[in-house]
């Protein structure tokens, strides 16, 4: 039986050992290790009784019959000890013809069953001879030419599952060798070939079927790209598939899904769901989608009240719904009728991930298996890897692909907050009306006459608790160094131990005086360069080896420090500002409705946030001062609910007592935002505005005038302001809010230090009411302080 794989081919294969022999030979002439040289003799003297091992084999015949004495040729290339390990072989490029097999191999091939046939993927005939046409081209006319695109097996395992296998060619021991059919091909027949790929006419002409000789041996390597290859072909189908043609064939992404999971019965659909009707919704006929969840078996009334509750589940958590026993969801009474539906459908075990879009759940993957435990909280990671592909596709399929203008606008500017997007898209509109114009050039985004509000609710105690966090690990350090030099008897190093001992100590002592600046370097500097090399040393005794290895246990691998108490303060500080940020992202939802306007945030030891509102913001409303004053009664009441979030979980489910204040500076003069296209975000533009960023930006630590004390104190809102209208406006919200229980009754004024470049701010300052947090509770208007003040005006003039 010949070699060659396809019947058309430019080359004659000839199996040769040519090389391996006379590097053999060699060895046996000139090695100067005696038991290289006798091997090597004895094989080369059983080389000789086949010579065509060095002159060339052309069938498959004679290499099946010479397995063990080609093995042995080949011992060196294939390492004993890496027999189980490695997927190796012999095979000539773009060739299924493979032998001498890796014991790995072989088992892969075994398990795949005796109807498999191993063949490349995607490698057509046509393919077949145009490569190796490249393959002369490359290595007989050095041509620098690239012909090697990524090649794959795919081969079923024990359970038929289709592993991915990516294919590397080692070709040093392959010649390429013209025969006097072969044709000299000039550098402009060279060039016309590498602008026909296509053409394979053109490429039989300049290379006639089997006018070369390809001699010698390759060696193939695989490598199991299981789940890199079938998340590359879910990402290729996925992003083919739109509302009209989704390309959602189940039964291949049950296969993708089988090789991402090594599971052999697992099954993949898709639900969708209504936001308009807030429910789960059938599947539509013409997508051809299955789904577990959404079926013709039960009519819509029933499918709502059987999902409403796990639907709810994954809107509120934005979590996958992980069973991994349905019997555990049988014994649920909630969902016992759920967990029975499932049961009469085989499924043993689920996974349901809910699918996001704009902020809005769109759509429920569902991953099931007849097999108990087969799908659980391990394996369900592994959907993280395609979840966002299938997103993609699920806002394709509600929304259409996105079109140019908004490509344009992700790509020049970023993602930009919703108030100011109709800016952004009339700039994208004038760009794309004006393509022609070679020379266009992007206009800024500038927004004229708004006005700006800025808060900050700041963790006022974070740098003292966060120093107190550093001394405590310092000093726990200098404790545990401490302790193992006490353990070491070595009277031959007596002095140095001693030494080291009493340095240890003194910063001790210094550190019981505090943490001065550069303490922390300074110590980390000495215990890195003095203490952590005598400890490397130190391997006499069992029970000081123990107590260096605990003691480095204790070590943060990233910052390679003692990261103890900081990690609890850095984790417990992190907690607080997520859900502060939460808490205001969530306040500002609400806030949108008062009157469209620009939203940012940042988070550092608390939160800052700036809002900027007017009509060129939002030029479809007609602007009015009402909203204006509607956002700072709306800023002020958030600011308190933050502080209630502080107040309520600092105390009772945190490691740490956190101390917040919060600063609210108002600001009537109308500025400019301009978005800079270098740091993608907006800033104020014009010096004539730069007073208001000044007064930003070191307000929080101004002192009150003629005092050493803060403006802004814990527990306590902070308001600037410059002028006696807006102190009086102010005041109304304030005796407004402490009627409501939000603020105290009693009002603070007073001048401010003169800053740097301002002078003339005064403050209005109020203890914050300590009540329970409540996210969503009622937000008060305007219309409640109007109000308040026509029921007070009724009941002086009754």
């Amino acid at each position: 039986m010949p070699i060659d794989q396809f019947e058309n081919s430019p080359f004659t294969t000839v199996i040769s050992f040519h090389k391996v022999i006379e590097t053999l030979e060699d060895i046996a002439e000139n090695d100067e290790v005696s038991y290289r040289v006798d091997y090597a003799k004895a094989l080369l003297k059983e080389v000789e009784k086949l010579p065509e091992l060095r002159t060339g084999i052309t069938t498959e015949e004679m290499i099946y019959e010479n397995e063990n004495l080609i093995k042995n040729l080949l011992a060196d290339l294939f390492p004993t000890a890496l027999n189980n390990n490695e997927i190796k072989a012999v095979s000539f490029p773009f060739q299924n013809f493979t032998f001498n097999f890796t014991n790995r191999f072989k088992k892969i091939i075994r398990e795949a069953g005796s109807d498999f046939e191993m063949s490349i993927r995607d490698l057509t005939e046509d393919n077949f001879y145009i490569m190796n046409c490249c393959l002369i081209l490359s290595v007989h006319y050095n041509e620098n030419i690239d012909l090697m695109r990524p090649l794959f097996y795919d081969i079923p395992d024990a359970h038929g599952i289709i592993k991915h296998y990516k294919i590397m060619y080692n070709a040093d021991f392959v010649e390429v060798i013209p025969t006097v059919h072969a044709k000299k091909l000039s550098q402009e027949e060279i060039n016309e070939l590498k602008n026909s790929y296509n053409n394979l006419d053109l490429w039989k002409e300049k290379f006639p079927p089997h006018s070369w000789i390809l001699k010698g041996f390759g060696i193939i390597s695989l490598f199991d790209v299981t789940v890199e290859s079938a998340i590359s072909n879910l990402k290729s189908k996925l992003l083919k598939a739109d509302s009209e043609n989704t390309s959602f064939e189940n039964s291949e992404l049950d296969e993708t899904f089988k090789s991402v999971f090594k599971l052999p019965d697992i099954q993949v659909g898709f639900s969708f769901f209504s936001s308009v009707e807030n429910h789960i919704i059938k599947v539509p006929n013409k997508l051809h989608i299955k789904s577990f969840i959404s079926t013709l078996e039960i009519d819509q009334k029933k499918l709502i009240s059987l999902f409403n509750e796990i639907f709810d589940y994954l809107v509120l958590t934005k979590e996958n719904l992980i069973i991994s026993d349905i019997d555990v969801l049988i014994e649920d009474e909630n969902f016992k009728e759920l967990g029975y539906y499932f049961k009469q459908k085989g499924i043993e075990s689920f996974i349901f991930t809910p699918v996001f879009t704009v902020e809005q759940i769109s759509g429920i993957i569902e991953l099931v298996s007849g097999t108990k435990y087969a799908l659980n909280t391990i394996n369900a990671q592994k959907l993280n890897d395609v979840t966002p592909f299938i997103t993609d596709t699920f806002e394709r399929i509600q929304n259409d692909i996105r079109n140019q203008l908004e490509a344009f606008i992700q790509k020049e500017y970023t993602t930009i907050h919703p108030s100011v997007y109709w800016k952004f898209l009339e700039e994208a509109r004038k760009y794309f009306f004006e393509l022609s114009e070679t020379n266009y050039i992007y206009k800024e985004i500038v927004f004229d006459k708004v006005f700006p509000l800025y808060g900050a609710s700041d963790i006022k105690s974070s740098t003292i608790l966060r120093n107190r966090a550093i001394t405590k690990d310092l000093q726990d350090q200098l404790h545990w160094l401490l302790s193992i030099f006490y353990l070491i008897d070595d009277e031959n190093n007596k002095l140095l131990f001693d030494q080291r001992i009493f340095e240890l100590k003194e910063f001790q002592n210094l550190l019981e005086e505090g943490l001065s600046s550069g303490i922390e370097q300074e110590i980390n500097k000495y215990i890195n360069q003095k203490i952590h090399p005598l400890l490397k040393n130190i391997t006499d005794e069992e029970v000081i080896r123990e107590k260096v290895a605990a003691y480095l246990s204790l070590f943060d691998e990233e910052s390679q420090s003692f990261y103890q108490e900081r990690k609890r303060f850095d984790t417990a500080l992190n907690h607080i500002n997520k859900r502060l940020a939460e808490i205001l992202d969530a306040a500002q939802i609400r806030a949108q409705n008062i009157f469209p306007h620009y939203y940012e945030r940042f988070v550092t030891d608390g939160v800052e946030h700036n809002i900027y509102i007017g009509s060129s913001i939002t030029p479809s409303k007609i602007f009015d001062q009402i909203y204006l004053q509607n956002l700072r009664l709306w800023q002020i009441q958030t600011l308190c609910k933050m502080q209630n979030f502080i107040q309520q979980n600092s105390q009772h489910e945190m490691p740490f007592i956190f101390e917040m204040t919060s600063l609210i500076l108002v600001y009537d003069t109308p500025v400019s935002i301009r978005f800079r296209m270098d740091e993608k975000r907006f800033d104020i533009d014009g010096n004539h505005n730069i007073k208001y960023e000044v007064i930003k930006k070191r307000i929080d630590k101004a002192f009150i005038k003629n005092s050493d004390e803060r403006i802004v104190q814990s527990n306590m809102l902070t308001i600037v302001y410059m002028n006696e209208e807006q102190k009086n406006e102010y005041t109304d919200y304030l005796t407004f809010l402490a009627s409501k229980a939000i603020l105290d009754t009693e009002i603070q004024q007073f001048d401010i230090e003169d800053l740097a470049g301002v002078s003339g701010l005064k403050a209005l300052r109020v203890n914050i009411a300590q009540n329970p947090f409540e996210e969503s509770s009622h937000y008060y208007t305007s219309k409640d302080l109007i109000q308040l003040k026509t029921d007070a005006f009724k009941s002086e003039n009754k």
